[in-house]
């Protein structure tokens, strides 16, 4: 069964529902503290939502020199699937396990609703049960989520194939299909080899087919079933 530990911060939130989730998906989660110097022998690693350290200076940037950052950074580089989710995708990026920044959103408020997402990779650990154009329905939350890089940054992602999520323009007409004016529609990243994902959505939020649909569970069971798809070697610590 493979084993995946869900790191939380001072103010991280989702940590509870990540957990949910990746039990759902047959895993099983293993609860991480970001100062702890082991990352429990886990097969992956997923960084939750939230606001980790209140989002002082910039989200993540305080929470990118938590001890368990060097474990993580190893796990990246050995080639073990990582996923940061809103607050995670933040540190990812404060952490430069992948490109560019998320900034505050371009109307300047706190958004939360559901978005409309298109699958534009499908050769990661967390997208790999998804066939390329699919739409899920999941909710974002978030105040700083417009992600932004420089322009030669956004061309080698686009030609690389690095944009996994963009934010689509569906059956949603009350409300921009854009929540935030991020570059590109992008709602996430991976990085060149694809096994560092970050989404700013929330698919654990919507895990559950009680909550009415559980469209986000895929993302969840992608991973789980990835262990013996993709395989996740690499040295445990």
């Amino acid at each position: 069964m493979m084993r995946v530990a869900v790191v939380s911060y001072p103010g991280s939130n989702c940590e509870a529902e990540t957990l949910r989730a990746i039990a759902r998906a047959g895993g099983t989660g293993l609860a991480v503290w970001h100062r702890d110097a082991s990352l429990q022998h886990a097969d992956a690693v997923v960084l939750p939502g939230g606001f980790s350290y209140g989002d002082y200076l910039r989200c993540g940037a305080v929470a990118r020199f938590s001890p368990i950052m060097e474990q993580i950074a190893g796990y990246a580089e050995a080639g073990r699937p990582v996923l940061g989710i809103c607050n995670g995708f933040q540190i990812l990026c404060e952490a430069g396990l992948l490109p560019g920044a998320l900034v505050r959103n371009a109307g300047l408020h706190f958004i939360s609703r559901p978005v409309d997402l298109r699958i534009e990779r499908t050769d990661t650990p967390f997208t790999h049960e998804f066939t390329r154009g699919d739409v899920l329905r999941v909710p974002v939350g978030h105040g700083e989520g417009r992600y932004v890089a420089a322009p030669d940054v956004l061309r080698r992602l686009e030609l690389d194939g690095q944009v996994v999520l963009r934010y689509a323009a569906t059956s949603m007409l009350d409300a921009e299909p854009n929540p935030n004016g991020t570059a590109n529609d992008i709602a996430g990243i991976s990085n060149s080899a694809g096994n560092v994902v970050g989404f700013m959505p929330h698919p654990e939020r919507l895990a559950d087919p009680l909550q009415g649909s559980g469209a986000g569970l895929r993302v969840f069971t992608s991973l789980i079933r990835s262990q013996t798809k993709v395989g996740t070697a690499g040295p445990a610590a």
